[in-house]
């Protein structure tokens, strides 16, 4: 998959690898959902939760900018570089949310994304470093990031977990 460039590509692409994720989680029970195959691995309600939480995340930094006040990125107490502890730490606080919420929270966070890039601009999109937390980053990766791209990445896992 190609990074967007446009608001247009990128709500093409956030849609098209969420119908896909859709299809693989309609079959499944909720007890497929919570299946875990060892103790601390992943379940497919694990990664509905992180995707989730990510969102959240992303949201935050940008309503955050928009206050006049610099973000803690990517997580209050973590560095980019401890990004995999900021992720066990983000199992940790979902590990035992139950399926039917961790989907339902997903889906909600995945519309809410989708009105919120409705409302931006391809200039506020595209613009590198437009909020001092940004870098010489554009609004449209971290959004892409956040969704089409992290999609295709659960989409991966989840088919490993189905496949056990």
């Amino acid at each position: 998959m190609s990074r967007p460039l446009t608001k247009t590509q990128l709500l093409a692409d956030i849609q098209k690898e969420f119908r896909t994720l859709e299809s693989v989680l309609a079959p499944l029970t909720p007890e497929q959902m919570a299946f875990a195959n060892a103790p601390g691995a992943w379940s497919i309600k694990d990664i509905l939760a992180h995707l989730y939480e990510w969102q959240q995340m992303v949201f935050t930094w940008y309503t955050t900018s928009l206050r006049g006040e610099m973000p803690a990125l990517p997580a209050p107490g973590y560095k980019w570089n401890q990004l995999p502890a900021l992720n066990q730490h983000i199992y940790e606080k979902y590990r035992d949310l139950a399926p039917d919420r961790a989907l339902q929270l997903f889906r909600e966070s995945h519309q809410i994304m989708v009105q919120f890039i409705e409302t931006l601009s391809d200039t506020d999109l595209t613009t590198p470093g437009l909020y001092k937390w940004m870098n010489q980053n554009t609004l449209i990766a971290y959004l892409n990031s956040s969704t089409a791209a992290h999609y295709v990445w659960a989409l991966k896992e989840i088919r490993k977990i189905l496949k056990r």
